[in-house]
């Protein structure tokens, strides 16, 4: 935390907390009538994108009052971007440790503890940022088409009650319970 800028700890509370992983595990962890591994478990393009995509829910809530809280909002998403660079330029172009934390330094504001803490965390875990925001764009992907398919009668406490109440699911499985939902509602 040393290293991280204070105007990104907001996005980070909502990421973390609520309406992110905090929110999602305890309704996960008290899910009925699922295996164990579904309560327990995860996977990572939906519940990191959960999380990534909480913190642009908490804009569309209003809760960014401070512009500058705001800014490390956007600052996070800058980061994501290099992130994904990053994460093709080690396992696909085959960098070096030491090329990766400079496109880092290069290309952002970060604090250099924390590019070579995020460069050796990349190194161990291909397709982590990838997996990220393929998850965060479905689930924006899926709110936007259940808002333009349910125009006055979507709810988006119903988006997020589907998108939550079933515990970590692949991507397609996840728009299959939406498509539902969506057939449902009309």
């Amino acid at each position: 935390m040393a290293d991280m800028p204070l105007t990104e700890v907001e996005a980070l509370f909502y990421h973390e907390g609520v309406p992110g992983h905090h929110l999602q595990l305890a309704i996960q962890t008290e899910l009925k009538g699922v295996p164990a591994f579904r309560k327990f478990g995860g996977v990572t393009a939906y519940s990191e994108g959960w999380g990534l995509y909480s913190e642009k829910l908490a804009k569309d809530m209003g809760l960014y009052t401070d512009p500058a809280r705001d800014f490390g909002r956007l600052q996070l998403e800058l980061h994501r971007a290099i992130r994904l660079v990053v994460d093709s330029g080690l396992h696909y172009k085959r960098w070096s440790r030491e090329t990766a934390i400079k496109y880092v330094e290069d290309n952002s504001a970060d604090a250099p503890g924390g590019i070579v803490k995020a460069i050796e965390r990349y190194i161990i875990y291909p397709g982590q940022a990838t997996a990220y925001m393929v998850g965060r764009l479905k689930i924006s992907d899926l709110r936007d088409k259940a808002q333009k398919a349910l125009g006055k009668k979507f709810d988006i406490r119903g988006f997020h009650d589907t998108v939550l109440k079933s515990g970590p699911v692949p991507l397609d499985v996840l728009e299959e319970q939406v498509d539902a939902w969506i057939a449902s509602r009309k």
